[in-house]
């Protein structure tokens, strides 16, 4: 056999490959999600904590002249809201990047 019939016929092999996620298609899938949706909720719990914290930075920065202060609650009531956006887009995010590259 040529090298380019051996290259073809891998060519072909690997044509026919499917990729689909399963969940139950290894042991412990389940708990893997359940491991995941507890990050998710901690993350959003720390995203809820800066929104706070920075919320009530602001606030006293704001009130006693800080200039310094109250940015920095800004920036990490923004923060806190930015980081509950990737939280809650990541699975929208991660499936629309998936498919996109299923279609290639």
């Amino acid at each position: 056999m040529s090298l380019i019939s051996i290259t073809h016929l891998a060519l072909s092999v690997l044509a026919d490959v499917n990729v689909r996620p399963d969940p139950n298609g290894l042991p412990g899938g389940p708990a893997l999600q359940k491991l995941l949706n507890g990050l998710v909720f901690v993350g959003l719990l720390g995203c809820v904590a800066a929104v706070v914290a920075g919320g009530a930075t602001w606030f006293v920065g704001a009130q006693s002249g800080n200039f310094a202060a109250s940015m920095g609650g800004r920036r990490a009531a923004l923060a806190g809201l930015v980081g509950a956006l990737v939280i809650g887009a990541a699975a929208a995010l991660v499936n629309f990047f998936f498919d996109a590259g299923s279609a290639v």
